[in-house]
């Protein structure tokens, strides 16, 4: 990542910034997704219940403005990672891979044994981006009660479920401490 931007965890002057940057990355999906899914933002409650946990990291320009965030929740020893939204000027400077790095330290700096997440599998850039990141796609027959409820959720905002599937990184401190 650029030296130019900083990865923290959100304060509440940020939370009303985040909508803008989430709407801004939904772009990048063009026709590929439904309108109520473009449409469709985390509503502010939820980021500032996430940001009061401190599940929630935005990443800084040089002035401190937001760019970029992701906000996790915590199931079990399982870090769901709900939603990860760059910038589309700032994309490919690996600001998101960074972002995934502070939900990652989150998670194994609390004893959890695995990050989750849910995203397409067709869109050419989404879930290989992911892999890159060291997530593996969970087999529709792995899938548990919890995933299969994200998944749900998302059919009925909109999304294809035959697009959509979930991954997982398992965690590790001594794979973490070798890398």
């Amino acid at each position: 990542m650029s030296t130019d931007y900083v990865i923290r965890l959100a304060g509440p002057e940020h939370l009303d910034q985040l909508p803008a940057i989430e709407r801004a990355a939904a772009t990048r999906f063009g026709d590929s997704l439904p309108h109520s899914v473009l449409s469709h933002v985390t509503p502010v409650d939820t980021l500032e219940a996430a940001q009061l946990a401190g599940l929630l990291w935005v990443a800084l320009e040089p002035a401190g403005t937001p760019v970029g965030f992701a906000v996790a929740s915590v199931h079990g020893r399982r870090v769901h990672l709900d939603e990860l939204d760059v910038l589309p000027e700032h994309g490919r400077k690996g600001v998101g891979s960074a972002l995934v790095e502070a939900v990652e330290d989150y998670a194994l700096n609390s004893g959890c044994i695995e990050i989750t997440l849910t995203t397409f599998g067709d869109v050419p850039w989404n879930a290989p981006f992911y892999a890159s990141a060291g997530f593996e796609v969970i087999p529709e027959q792995g899938l548990d009660a919890e995933l299969l409820r994200r998944l749900s959720d998302e059919t009925e905002l909109g999304l294809d479920r035959s697009r959509r599937l979930a991954m997982r990184k398992p965690l590790s401190r001594l794979t973490s401490a070798s890398t």
